[in-house]
């Protein structure tokens, strides 16, 4: 049967011309009979309030050991959870070969024997490959040939027969024998002769930094360990610096050692519980800057590059609500920043030896509506990332002001601007595509305009981007805002309200959900399905202030701007009521997790991945990791009465209660320090006694990861099958009887 008849044979409910059910539905069958939780009813005293927590008792009082050692789960939370497993397992039973053959799809979309485009960096270009069958990537090298500057010189380098790539980390050898196993980062010294990499193995992304030396292959120095994953070495080579984390999951110190080993020294400690805290180099490798920041502050330090001994110093100390990066660019610094009422930022400039705010001087002045989202420096010329109306275009200018566009004309894509690894060129890297477009990446000449494809990602399986529609529609929202939402769907897919639809949305924290190309939902839309994102407010999607117009006591627009897009798809023909998943992950599942108590009519089903959903409490807990520096963007519950009452408001835990709920999947992982298990065990536990539509409500947890679930490329296609699996199956209703 070829991939034609596959995809045939399981499209009836989308609508398309073909007979017989994607799913098949048990036949007088006893069904499954769901775990029912204990209830341990805990009284909780607030501010005044009062609420009542009768599932409390699945959050492990040891939580901060369970996530460095999964095995020391409390037996009775064990016990709920791989009972919740086995009831899912059995109530999707049906959808085995469904998963299964979607699974199939998406790993034959997957070029196995696949490489990056190498980044050159002085006589070397790094890269990682993957060999056919790898789960994971292998860090690779090979001597650079061709022209380059070095140092202020020109450097030249031919070979008669191409160099031997050198292998630097097998991550695949790492894993042996690992349920988990996640490189955060690895990267070679500045002088070539170091490689350094950072392993999470258990998910929990509490990671063990190693040191390699490629001369000889061994290790070097003790593993770093209890670090956040991130690293950098001084720009001799000769340090490295990393970001500590501590017993609360939080980063908490920067630290230093020689790089060869030696004895650790204390560079910064971060007082505030509330600020993440990381280390780099500046573009120019001049200096090493710390970067101090949480949702709406930040600040950063520096540290000469020449001196990576000395103490750090403030570039200019932070304020309430006033975010700042900076970077340096050859002969000043370059300081991206909301200051002076720049809601959508601006790029300033001031002197090396006077950083401060007082000497910050407009280069790039602030537009509202023109968001700048980053900038990457080059030694003549500064590249810009913009958003607005949820598309991205990146803008270069050179020393003497001169600016030029890299121009696209579709109606929705993504531009990623890559920049550049090293400093002394003219090139910048950046990526291209479109939610029915693989991924062109191109090198970009930023002096002559001439642009070089360097790879379009292959679908080994087969694409063909004119099978496809792309469309851009605005949602109305109640309050009038236009909600943009972006739509792919094949070209033979019906838009008169018969084909199911899958509405994708997250919109917290500012970050954007780019209209993207994915290989993974073509296993929905090329069933028929149409795949829609809803670039809702709490993202960054038409600019920082649509994220300002979602976030603490205006939270509630993330909830009514989705609600509204299904709407509106409705009245379009892209959706009907009932024929509708709703999907989204993390703080995207808290966004599930409010529709479904909202509007539980619209939606067949509500998938929520790791899904914050258990607000009141977690934004209560100050031990957890994340609390404290996400009050800016909830509100802090503990010390404003007015905060407690709007979060709890739209908590999904808490605004459970009687009524017909769609059917619901929820998601975790067990050594997640984002999300917690607890919360999507807890959600579940209060939601299946409360809904009277007889629609399963089931929990998948990962018992052997963390946020990101599996960390495998294969393994990790097994999860979205499933996800996936489950919006047909809600949509068929295959687990009536």
């Amino acid at each position: 049967m070829n991939r034609r008849d596959l995809i045939a044979s399981t499209a009836a409910a989308a609508g398309l011309a073909v007979a017989g059910p994607v799913l098949s539905r048990p036949s007088g069958a006893q069904m499954p009979t769901p775990p029912v939780a204990k209830k341990i009813p805990v009284t909780i005293e607030q501010l005044g309030r009062t609420r009542v927590d009768e599932y409390q008792w699945m959050k492990d009082d040891n939580w901060q050991a369970v996530l460095r050692d999964p095995t020391l789960i409390k037996a009775d939370v064990k016990e709920n959870l791989l009972a919740e497993n086995a009831y899912r397992e059995a109530m999707m039973a049906s959808t085995v070969p469904l998963q299964t053959q979607m699974f199939e799809e998406m790993k034959g979309r997957i070029k196995q024997d696949d490489s990056s485009v190498p980044s050159a960096r002085g006589p070397w270009e790094y890269f990682t490959e993957y060999r056919t069958g790898d789960q994971h990537p292998r860090y690779m090298r090979v001597e650079r040939q061709g022209t380059w500057m070095q140092d202020g010189q020109v450097v030249t380098k031919t070979f008669v027969t191409a160099p031997t790539p050198q292998l630097l980390l097998d991550a695949n050898a790492l894993a042996e024998g690992k349920a988990y196993s996640d490189v955060g980062q690895a990267g070679a010294s500045p002088d070539h002769a170091l490689f350094a990499y950072s392993e999470d193995a258990q998910g929990s992304e509490v990671y063990r930094i190693y040191i390699k030396d490629l001369a000889t292959g061994q290790l070097v120095g003790e593993p770093i360990e209890s670090a956040t994953g991130g690293f950098t070495f001084s720009p001799d080579g000769r340090w490295i610096f990393w970001t500590n984390r501590n017993d609360n999951g939080r980063p908490d110190k920067i630290f230093r050692r020689p790089a060869r080993g030696g004895e650790t020294t204390l560079v910064y400690e971060e007082e505030d519980e509330g600020m993440f805290i990381g280390v780099g180099r500046t573009s120019d490798d001049r200096f090493m800057i710390i970067g101090i920041q949480n949702q709406e502050t930040s600040e950063s330090r520096w540290i000469p590059g020449d001196d990576p001994t000395a103490a750090p110093r403030v570039i200019e100390p932070r304020v309430e609500a006033r975010k700042y990066d900076a970077d340096h660019w050859g002969d000043r610094w370059i300081i991206h920043t909301n200051a002076d009422g720049a809601q959508d930022f601006k790029v300033c400039e001031a002197p090396t030896d006077a950083p401060g705010k007082a000497n910050w001087m407009d280069l790039i002045p602030h537009m509202p509506g023109r968001y700048v989202e980053s900038v990457a420096l080059v030694k003549d010329f500064i590249a810009r990332q913009e958003r607005a109306d949820a598309n991205t275009r990146i803008v270069i200018r050179d020393r003497a002001g001169a600016e030029h566009e890299i121009a696209v004309d579709e109606p929705a894509y993504s531009l990623s601007l890559g920049g550049a690894s090293e400093f002394e060129t003219t090139v910048m890297r950046y990526g291209y595509n479109s939610p029915s477009t693989p991924t062109s990446t191109y090198d970009y000449d930023l002096k002559t305009r001439e642009r070089t494809l360097r790879k379009v990602q292959e679908i080994p399986s087969g694409h063909d981007p004119a099978n496809y529609v792309v469309e851009r529609v605005n949602a109305p929202a109640p309050d009038g805002e236009l909600v943009p939402v972006t739509i792919l769907r094949r070209k033979d897919t019906p838009v008169n309200g018969t084909a199911p639809l899958l509405l994708y949305g997250y919109g917290s924290y500012g970050i954007p959900m780019a209209a993207g190309f994915s290989t993974n939902r073509l296993s929905l839309v090329d069933r028929g399905w149409i795949y829609a994102i809803a670039h809702i407010r709490g993202g960054s999607d038409k600019g920082w202030g649509w994220f300002l117009a979602a976030r603490r006591m205006t939270k509630k627009n993330t909830f009514t701007d989705f609600i509204a897009c299904a709407e509106h798809l409705i009245r379009t023909g892209h959706g009907c009521a009932g024929k509708i998943v709703a999907h989204g992950g993390s703080a995207g599942g808290m966004l599930m997790g409010a529709v479904n108590n909202m509007r539980p009519d619209l939606w067949a089903g509500v998938i929520g991945d790791v899904p914050f959903v258990d607000v009141i409490n977690t934004m209560s807990d100050t031990s957890l990791p994340l609390t404290p520096p996400e009050w800016p963007e909830w509100g802090n519950p503990i010390e404003d009465p007015e905060a407690y009452d709007y979060m709890f408001s739209y908590s999904p835990y808490d605004q459970v209660k009687s009524q017909a709920y769609p059917a619901v999947l929820a998601t975790g992982g067990l050594s997640d320090p984002r999300v917690t298990y607890w919360e999507p065990q807890k959600w579940v536990a209060r939601l299946r006694p409360a809904t009277i539509s007889g629609k399963p409500v089931l929990l998948k947890i990962n018992m052997e990861a963390g946020h990101a679930g599996s960390s495998g490329r294969f393994d990790y296609l097994k999860e979205v099958a499933l996800v996936y699996a489950f919006a047909i199956w809600s949509i068929e209703e295959g687990w009536r009887a």
